[in-house]
């Protein structure tokens, strides 16, 4: 012990050790001793001077620590020791609290002790084991043991990054490990785990998709929740850098956020109250955050079906309101005002409901005043600040973009209709700011109408009709007109650009707008005059401007003006500017360093107010126009008139094309109609086959049943009857040439019925006329000895009714005698109408099947042919069998070839049948033996 007195500043006579003996000595102390508790001692001695003399422990006491992790794991003080001891050499906590103003020399020292950090973190995790021990440690649950293990983790990650998260992917269940941090009742162990995860899921998609799948979101939320959301501390803070690293750039996750309905539960974050004084600075960094993270999730860089799908979760669950609520709030601090502003631009960029909401939202003033009003007033007021300006500007782009109803109703305030002279409107702000002493309020207001006319040529022709009064006495002058006149009258360079921008995007494809502004016979010469002077560097982007401006009139012309046709345009550039300078000055707006910047995003985002000098949109058209206008002010007039030619002919092959298109859009609802009726037809075949295959065992029965009946004499009646059920049955689809025959067997049956049928109904009629005959001139006696004559065996019954009333003849009165001939006649009537009735039902029986028969021949036929492909495929695959069998005996004999070969060669060569008495020996020998 005395030599632990010595190290830890007890004083000794001789020469004190110097601080790497001190250290060297420690180590050979923790490796040496047997004692648990002079180890302990030892590496308590080290922690104590890892801090001074950092190099020197971490240089010769690092392998030594590491084996106290592994083999006194049993006991938690020398644990905690040895992680503490690690944590000191490879963190920068203590650098990281030095104070601001450090000189040259100390920021000298602080490069070289972060460098000597990560080169210690490289020494440990060299070894992946010391990592995944390192993970094993979370699990336990002792304070002094976890606490240092989740800041050593951490100081890692910070310094090597990367290689830790790949380690970590790799090993079982660490992220779950992580995780679980996050459920430890001791709220610096939780706390200290959020910063672990923070530094865990930076840039790596694989880890964060890993922890939003092991229940981060709910576990985050209920943390946010319970420490108060907004109101809450730094805890919320973490939480919310948390959220923002696992769904930032990720649309899994995002996806994942939006599908656990978790947008819903940030609503609550935004409930402010009505009195708004003294918000902390913990609370405007937390409700910052918060913004960020519903931006985050809308953001115009997400694929488009994500962010709408995002934009109307956050309408139907209340958030967008609610933001609006922040929005028209009072007493909101400013950077929080800006950054809502632009989260209410993201939630309704490009959603029509969001921008119908947004539209009808009303600030709380007397009389009320739409908000897109109140945030124009912002943005047209110089005494705003800056980025609160900007964030307006984005937010009314936001709101008509693909909104071509909201820029229908910018613009609508603007024409003479519709102008209140007892209220502020939109168009009336954006004409104000457009015309002020202010450049950024011209500029702003420029590019917001230019935004109000993107890609609508309807409201660029609207526009046109725009009327402002400049002066008492004046007459009015068109707001096209006015607007290039500022631009003659030399103006700021922000000024003209963004009144630039507004005539290059209001006069594309719109030849309407271009024939008004060639109108006007100064408008050209200033262009010309304007591009082709020799100005300074800074004057090069009007000049490609107005260069574009002009490109526009030529592309866009349609030579309406006799002057200003497109081929006298391009002739004046040749000889005033020349069609390569022309060119030149074009491609100068490309190539301007805030071109590139402003085409990145669509939110502006610049340092100061002199920098604002291009829009994003803007960008995408000049990007388009460049090749347009370069293509048409270097072609030629024989070019034109060939390019018109072709433009006819392709018109003409459109309008055919067109032509075809509507014959195939009618045969194909044709088609779709007859497909319909197939489908119809087949189910409806289906079921007839189906009522036939039911009844078919009926036929044969009812058949047998007439014969039987017709042998017997029954009475006509009934067999009516039987054949009226036989008569509800339509045929028998046959299966089989048996089926066939038996068909054919009933079909000559049915002839023969049909036959003796005819015979007896030509004697019942035979019969009825003789009697009808005798009942005229009495001779009942004659009549019925030639009907017993005439009448067949199984026509008894007839022949003695005759006989009967021969003999009532002689007894009986004539008129009795009349009465029963006229009843036996009605009699016989009826039985030749069944007769008749019975013939056409047959007949109809026999014409179906007939048909079967046609259909069962056909059927054969189709069969038939099947067979016959079939057969040839089989002779096909036989003759291929047989190829293959030659090739296979040809290779086999190529291959005793190449063994002869090299068995001359002197090769060893095994042949099969070697192989196989090898194999036959084994199995021998396996038989043989007894075990």
């Amino acid at each position: 012990m005395n030599f632990l007195r010595g190290v830890m500043g007890g004083q000794s006579a001789g020469p004190q050790p110097s601080g790497a003996e001190t250290v060297q000595k420690l180590c050979d102390r923790v490796a040496s001793s047997t004692l648990l508790e002079d180890r302990r001692d030892a590496v308590r001695a080290l922690k104590a001077l890892s801090k001074k003399y950092r190099l020197e422990v971490g240089s010769q006491a690092m392998e030594h620590l590491v084996n106290v992790l592994q083999t006194d794991r049993s006991d938690s003080e020398i644990i905690g020791y040895a992680l503490d001891t690690l944590c000191n050499l490879i963190s920068n906590e203590v650098e990281e609290e030095e104070p601001a103003d450090e000189s040259e020399e100390e920021n000298v020292q602080k490069t070289s002790s972060e460098d000597l950090a990560g080169q210690f973190a490289e020494i440990y995790i060299k070894q992946q084991e010391n990592l995944t021990l390192l993970l094993s440690l979370l699990e336990e649950f002792d304070f002094h043991v976890r606490w240092p293990a989740v800041k050593l983790l951490t100081a890692l990650l910070k310094n090597q990054g990367p290689q830790v998260q790949q380690i970590i992917l790799v090993s079982p269940m660490g992220v779950s490990k992580m995780m679980d941090l996050l459920a430890d009742s001791r709220e610096v162990i939780r706390n200290d785990g959020l910063l672990l995860l923070q530094q865990l899921t930076k840039a790596n998609a694989a880890i964060q998709k890993i922890v939003a799948f092991e229940n981060a979101f709910e576990r985050l939320l209920d943390i946010i929740t319970e420490e108060g959301m907004s109101d809450g501390g730094i805890v919320v803070e973490d939480c919310l850098l948390l959220l923002l690293n696992l769904m930032k750039n990720n649309s899994s996750n995002q996806n994942f956020f939006k599908e656990g309905s978790y947008i819903q539960r940030t609503k609550p974050w935004f409930e402010v109250a009505e009195d708004n004084s003294g918000w902390s600075a913990q609370k405007v960094t937390n409700l910052h955050l918060m913004l960020q993270l519903v931006r985050v999730l809308v953001s115009p860089v997400n694929p488009p079906g994500a962010t709408s799908s995002c934009q109307k979760s956050a309408f139907q669950c209340g958030l967008l309101q609610q933001l609006c609520t922040i929005l028209m709030a009072t007493g909101v601090p400013a950077d929080i005002l800006t950054e809502t502003i632009n989260t209410v631009s993201e939630v309704i960029r490009g959603s029509q409901v969001n921008q119908d909401y947004f539209a009808s939202v009303n600030a709380p003033s007397n009389p009320p005043r739409p908000a897109i009003v109140v945030l124009l007033m912002s943005m047209v007021n110089e005494r705003q600040p800056f980025v609160l300006r900007c964030a307006v500007l984005y937010c009314f782009q936001c709101f008509l973009y693909k909104n071509q109803k909201g820029q229908a109703e910018i613009v609508a305030t603007l024409l003479p209709a519709t102008i209140d002279a007892n209220s502020i409107s939109a168009g009336q702000l954006l004409c104000g700011g457009l015309f002020s002493t202010d450049s950024l309020s011209n500029w702003c207001a420029a590019v917001a109408l230019a935004h109000a006319l993107q890609d609508n040529s309807i409201q660029k022709e609207q526009l046109l009709r725009v009327q402002l009064a400049t002066s008492l006495g004046n007459p009015p002058v068109s707001l096209l007109q006015q607007c290039t006149n500022i631009l003659s009258q030399g103006s700021k360079e922000q000024t003209r650009v963004g009144l630039l921008m507004l005539l290059s995007t209001w006069m594309t494809n719109c030849p309407i707008a271009v024939t008004h502004f060639l109108h006007n016979q100064t408008n050209v010469p200033f262009l010309t005059a304007q591009i082709s002077e020799n100005l300074g560097e800074e004057e090069q982007l009007v000049q490609g401007l107005c260069a574009l401006l002009l490109g526009i009139c030529i592309y866009y012309n349609d030579n309406s003006l006799e002057n200003y046709t497109k081929e006298k345009l391009k002739q004046l550039i040749e000889k005033r500017i020349g069609k390569e300078i022309f060119i030149e000055k074009l491609a100068y707006i490309s190539k301007h360093e805030l071109y590139s910047r402003a085409g990145q995003k669509p939110q502006p985002s610049y340092n100061s107010p002199e920098h604002m000098l291009f829009d994003h949109d803007f960008t995408k058209l000049v990007k388009e126009l460049e090749v347009l206008i370069t293509k048409a002010v270097q072609k030629s007039s024989e070019d034109e008139k060939k390019e018109e030619e072709v433009k006819k002919s392709l018109e003409q092959h459109d309008s055919i094309v067109n032509q075809y298109k509507e014959l195939i859009r009618e045969q194909d609802l044709q088609l779709n109609e007859l497909k319909k009726q197939v489908t119809a037809l087949t189910n409806q075949n289906e079921h007839s086959q189906t009522t036939i295959t039911q009844q078919a065992s009926q036929i044969q029965q009812l058949r047998d049943q007439y014969n039987l009946l017709k042998i017997q004499g029954k009475p006509l009646d009934s067999q009516h009857h039987i054949h009226n059920e036989a008569a509800q049955i339509n045929g028998i689809q046959p299966k089989d040439t048996e089926e066939i025959g038996r068909l054919q067997e009933e079909i000559e049956e049915l002839k023969k019925q049909h036959v003796v049928l005819e015979g007896q109904l030509a004697e019942k009629e035979f019969e009825i006329n003789k009697l009808r005959a005798a009942q005229s001139t009495g001779n009942l006696a004659e009549v019925g000895t030639e009907i017993v004559s005439d009448q067949p065996t199984d026509q008894l019954k007839l022949v003695s009714t005759a006989e009967a009333l021969v003999r009532d003849n002689d007894s009986d009165s004539a008129a009795t005698k009349t009465a029963q001939l006229e009843n036996r006649l009605s009699v016989l009537d009826d039985e030749n109408k069944m007769l008749k009735d019975q013939l056409k039902m047959l007949t109809e029986e026999k014409k179906s099947l007939d048909q079967q028969l046609a259909s069962t021949n056909s059927t054969i036929a189709i069969l038939e042919t099947d067979k016959r492909k079939l057969q040839q495929e089989v002779t096909e695959s036989k003759k291929e069998q047989d190829d293959l069998l030659v090739l296979l005996a040809d290779q086999d004999q190529k291959i005793f070839g190449f063994k002869n070969r090299l068995k001359e060669l002197g090769e060893p060569v095994e042949d099969e049948d070697d192989l196989e008495s090898a194999d036959q020996e084994d199995d021998d020998d396996d038989d043989d033996d007894p075990n």
